[in-house]
C-alpha cells in the first residue's frame, strides 16, 4: 500500500524517538512517505496533494486538530466523489486528547495504537464513518466528533492562549481553565437560540455541544458523554444548555461524567437525535470550535450531517 504519514513534530505526547520508532513499523508495513507540518492549515495541503498524487492511504501522527485538518484536505475534492474514492485514513493518537482516535476504538497510547493500525493494514480491515460540517461566515468546514458554541469554546480559547505562551494542553489545564472560567462567565443572559427542519424551536441557550460521535471528550482517562446515542453512524446530536448556575451544573456533570447509555435529564437541557440539519443563531458573538480547534466568534452557524463520508483502517 502506497501511503502518506503526516507527523505533527509539535504533537503533544510524542518526541523524536518515538515518532523513528513508529515510522519505521509504519514504513516496514506500507511505502510511506513521510511529510511534517510546519504551520497552520499544513496538512489539509499535504492530504489534499496526497489524494490529487493517488495515494492509497494518508495516515496522521498527530492530535485532533491534525487529524481535522488531514479530514478537510481529503473531502477537498470533485462534488459526488464518495467515501472509496478517497484515500483511506489512518490514525495514530500524538495530542492531548485524541478524542477522534479513541472513539474509534483505538489505544491512547502511541505505540499500541500503531500495532492496532499495522493488524487493519494487515487485514484490510475498514470502517465508512459519518462527518459534521459547519458554515459560518461564508466558510464551510467538516469535523469529526464535535463542535460547540458558548462556554467550552470559550475554554478552549483560552488554553490555546496559553499553548501560544509555550505550556502544554494537559487535561488538568483544561479542568482547571475551566473551573476558572466558570466563575467569570456570563450565566444570566443566554444569547443563543435552535431552529431547524421540523425541529421544536428553543431559545435561552448559553452553551451548545454538537456531537458526530460520543464521548464528546476526555478527563484524562474518564470519557465525557454529553450526548451518549451519537455515533459515526447516525446523523448530528445535541446538548444545549439553558442554565448555567451552579445547581444545574451540579446535577448535570454527574450524569455525562463517565461511560453512558441514557441521555441526561433536566428541565433546562435542549437535546437532539441523529439529526440532518440545524442552525444556532446567537444574538451577539459568542466563541465557535471545531474538533478542540478554536476558530473565533458568530453570530449563526448551520450544521449538517456527512453519512459514509470517508474510510478508517482501524
Amino acid at each position: 500500500m502506497r501511503a502518506m504519514l503526516l507527523v505533527n513534530p509539535k504533537a503533544t505526547t510524542t518526541n523524536h524517538r518515538t515518532r523513528d520508532v513508529l515510522i519505521r513499523a509504519l514504513g516496514a508495513t506500507m511505502e510511506l512517505t513521510v511529510e511534517e507540518t510546519r504551520y497552520r492549515g499544513h496538512a489539509a495541503h499535504i492530504a489534499r496533494t496526497a489524494h490529487a498524487d493517488g495515494f492509497a492511504a494518508v495516515a496522521v501522527l498527530g492530535g485532533d486538530g491534525t487529524i481535522n485538518e488531514t479530514v478537510n484536505g481529503l473531502l477537498d475534492a470533485e462534488d459526488g466523489e464518495v467515501a472509496a474514492d478517497r484515500p483511506a485514513l489512518l490514525v495514530i493518537p500524538g495530542g492531548s486528547a485524541n478524542v477522534f482516535a479513541r472513539a474509534l476504538g483505538l489505544p491512547n497510547d502511541p505505540v499500541e495504537a500503531t500495532g492496532a493500525v499495522l493488524e487493519a493494514v494487515t487485514s484490510g480491515r475498514r470502517r465508512t464513518v459519518g462527518l459534521g460540517q459547519a458554515e459560518w461566515n461564508g466558510e464551510s468546514r467538516y469535523f469529526t466528533f464535535c463542535s460547540g458554541l458558548g462556554y467550552d469554546a470559550e475554554v478552549i480559547r483560552a488554553v490555546e492562549g496559553m499553548r501560544g505562551t509555550g505550556l502544554k494542553a494537559t487535561p488538568a489545564r483544561y479542568v482547571n481553565t475551566a473551573l476558572r472560567h466558570y466563575v467569570s462567565t456570563d450565566k444570566r443572559h443566554a444569547p443563543m437560540s435552535l431552529e431547524g427542519p421540523g425541529i421544536p424551536p428553543a431559545d435561552g441557550i448559553f452553551m451548545a455541544v454538537v456531537s458526530n460521535t460520543s464521548p464528546w471528550t476526555y478527563v484524562g482517562p474518564r470519557p465525557v458523554c454529553p450526548t451518549p446515542w451519537a455515533s459515526f453512524e447516525t446523523g448530528l446530536d445535541l446538548l444545549g444548555l439553558q442554565r448555567l448556575g451552579l445547581p444545574s451544573m451540579l446535577h448535570l456533570m454527574p450524569q455525562i461524567i463517565g461511560t453512558r447509555e441514557t441521555l441526561p435529564t433536566g428541565r433546562h437541557l435542549v437535546q437532539l437525535h441523529d439529526e440532518k440539519e440545524f442552525t444556532l443563531t446567537a444574538e451577539r458573538p459568542v466563541a465557535f470550535q471545531l474538533d478542540g480547534d478554536y476558530l473565533g466568534e458568530v453570530e449563526r452557524a448551520t450544521f449538517r450531517s456527512i453519512p459514509n463520508a470517508l474510510q478508517v483502517l482501524v
